[in-house]
């Protein structure tokens, strides 16, 4: 037992995968961690860094300028102010109300200034337009208090000023306007789903791995609250340049990526994370795409997931996007869900924690057509799916997986746990060159 684990350190070893990331994943899935150029982190460090369009916490990374028509944004002076940032509008707020009070001070001091009141106040017998009022100072916090009624009855409006009564008129509703205006933008600003956002998970990494004998790129989502995203569903973009056959070129052309619209797989029920998959075909734009290829292409994969906030029934929009550089070809996901007693528990500590796996380097059209003339290599014997033919972590790790030898002796030996050799493959029957 001690040469046992002795040979699986060394084995770990050579492949760069720790024994501690080994004992994460559940018995049924470890697979014997072979180091082949199948398996190929998509990075070059010569690679010059490309811009981000969609930074990795949604925020789009592109700016407008040498707009002329800027009046456009006051004909929805509403969404304006609510697109304003923090400080602004929390200057634009305080700035509007201490205006607004000064200009209907001004108004109410001036009346007094006409009437003769700042002079004859303290005459015997007079009566003022506002009791009180025998200053700009005194005006002001008069506006102040009709605007905001507090009425603290020092100071009063007397029913021999009819032009005092009707500015008291019009401060009431201007001044009703605006609370309307300001108070509807603070609250929408605060009740804006942005921040419900923040609490959806994207991985850091996508990858590209073989499931059910096709080529899959996958990404995980997952959310960290208990309430739920109701109605959620997620799509994707491929954000690359590209040149006509006319010589047009077209930068940061948008491209769609199927992941279950026409399956209906692109809605969520998003209790726990999930992994997204997107399979490439025909219709795929990576459908020609080899691993080589992938290495010297430039691009984007902006995700985008949507749905209503459940608590308060606002529709809430999270985003993120994977580089070229962030692809990587030959690893799948370290499973998250366990069984407790009782419930289902989710190891957050592990959503972006992915495992090495045997992944063709060739093209999913190329996969495709070997899948139609014939078997697989035994190289990638850990294609098929046959649940059979996945043993133990420990017997893999006793023999060289890629031997074609010890494949065919052990066929011809009858055993029936093959490790998914190319045998598994000939029997199923095949399906519009598919197997089923």
């Amino acid at each position: 037992m001690a040469g046992d684990s002795q040979i699986l350190m060394d084995h770990n070893m050579e492949i760069g995968v720790t024994p501690a990331q080994v004992r994460k994943l559940p018995k049924h899935m470890r697979e014997a961690q072979i180091s082949t150029e199948r398996t190929h982190l998509i990075s070059d460090p010569a690679k010059k860094p490309r811009q981000r369009y969609v930074q990795k916490d949604g925020k789009c990374n592109v700016h407008h300028g040498n707009v002329q028509e800027t009046y456009r944004y006051l004909s929805d002076l509403f969404t304006t102010l609510v697109d304003l940032r923090w400080r602004l509008s929390l200057f634009i707020f305080t700035l509007v109300y201490i205006v607004n009070w000064l200009f209907f001070g001004f108004l109410w001091w001036l009346i007094a200034l006409i009437r003769g009141d700042l002079v004859h106040a303290d005459e015997e017998g007079w009566t003022p337009c506002v009791e009180n009022l025998n200053s700009f100072v005194s005006a002001f916090l008069f506006s102040i208090e009709t605007e905001t009624t507090i009425g603290y009855g020092y100071r009063v409006i007397t029913e021999k000023c009819p032009e005092g009564i009707i500015l008291l008129l019009v401060q009431a509703i201007l001044g009703s306007i605006v609370n309307a205006m300001m108070v509807g933008c603070m609250f929408v600003k605060i009740s804006q789903p942005k921040n419900r956002a923040e609490t959806l998970m994207f991985s850091h990494n996508a990858v590209i791995s073989v499931r059910d004998n096709k080529l899959c790129l996958m990404f995980r989502v997952g959310d960290l609250r208990n309430s739920h995203i109701v109605e959620a569903s997620i799509r994707a973009k491929l954000i690359r340049s590209q040149q006509t056959k006319e010589g047009e070129f077209i930068p940061l052309n948008q491209t769609d990526i199927n992941i279950g619209f026409d399956t209906g797989d692109d809605r969520l029920f998003l209790v726990s994370p999930l992994i997204i998959s997107h399979e490439i075909n025909e219709r795929s734009p990576f459908w020609e795409m080899t691993l080589m290829q992938m290495e010297k292409e430039e691009f984007e994969i902006v995700v985008i997931l949507e749905g209503m906030v459940e608590a308060t029934g606002m529709t809430c929009q999270a985003r993120s996007s994977y580089l070229d550089t962030e692809v990587l070809w030959g690893y799948r996901f370290t499973p998250v869900l366990s069984l407790e007693k009782g419930f289902y528990e989710v190891d957050y500590n592990n959503f972006h924690d992915i495992y090495e796996t045997n992944t063709p380097s060739c093209s999913a059209r190329e996969l495709a057509a070997k899948l139609r003339d014939g078997p697989l290599l035994p190289q990638l014997s850990l294609l098929s799916p046959d649940p059979k033919t996945h043993s133990t972590f420990d017997r893999l790790s006793d023999r060289d997986p890629l031997s074609p030898d010890e494949d065919k002796e052990e066929r011809n030996s009858g055993g029936g746990e093959t490790n998914g050799s190319a045998a598994a493959l000939e029997d199923p029957p095949l399906a519009d060159g598919l197997p089923d």
